[in-house]
């Protein structure tokens, strides 16, 4: 599997793919920077990433991992002695890998400004809030290369945006949207980080800072990515047949 994922990064080098892993979190970043003249660098970075940049690079990745076997209707890419589920299991593995890389970059980053221009928030709620923007984020992973095999880049680009600017809205609505998977990140956020989606601080009284929505929403997330996974690794499969 390791050589198949690593066989994946090499058609990656002609592509966009590799820029985005530096170019998406360092633009967030500097936008802050420019707009907010560096006050609350950290508050806005965070904002602006989880709610557009990461999503919108997420959704463009994955669209290019599979737009060139796309074309080819997968016939070179199932055409490798491998069962199309291990094929499959390797892009998302490979975008899982691009994913990991690109928030360690923006980690960084963010740490850096906070040395810069002052610390809005701790070293350790930061790690904490990527590494959760990491697990909640994984799900878009194999829903995005479906998007993008069936519909096409821009379709799919355009239809992950959407959802995360619904869920955005609707994050705090309580009820049957705690179970969507666009609204957990943003509701996560505010007990880590201290953070609404807008970059606003949560108020102290808020429920909004409890931390007990914490490991349910962490599981719900998870859940969505299991059942992705092998929903999409199901429909792989039947382009073989094809």
């Amino acid at each position: 599997m390791l050589n198949i994922v690593r066989a994946e990064h090499l058609k990656w080098r002609r592509t966009f793919i590799p820029k985005l892993v530096w170019l998406a979190p360092s633009i967030a970043l500097l936008l802050c920077v420019a707009l907010m003249g560096g006050i609350d660098v950290q508050n806005g970075s965070y904002n602006w990433w989880y709610t557009l940049f990461l999503p919108g690079a997420l959704s463009l990745v994955c669209s290019l991992a599979l737009q060139k076997d796309a074309k080819l209707k997968y016939r070179g890419l199932l055409a490798l002695p491998f069962t199309p589920g291990t094929l499959w299991t390797s892009k998302i593995l490979a975008c899982t890998g691009w994913l990991l890389t690109t928030l360690a970059v923006f980690l960084i980053g963010i740490t850096a400004g906070g040395l810069l221009f002052g610390q809005t928030i701790p070293l350790m709620s930061s790690l904490a809030g990527s590494a959760l923007i990491f697990l909640t984020f994984l799900w878009q992973i194999p829903l995005c290369l479906f998007l993008a095999a069936r519909f096409g880049l821009f379709a799919a680009v355009l239809l992950n945006m959407a959802g995360t600017i619904v869920g955005v809205v609707q994050f705090d609505r309580g009820g049957l949207w705690d179970y969507i998977p666009y609204t957990i990140t943003a509701r996560l956020m505010c007990p880590v980080l201290s953070i609404l989606p807008n970059g606003l601080p949560v108020p102290a009284d808020s429920p909004l800072r409890s931390t007990d929505m914490i490991l349910p929403g962490t599981l719900v997330s998870l859940g969505w990515f299991a059942i992705l996974f092998l929903l999409t690794t199901l429909w792989f499969r039947r382009q073989e047949a094809k």
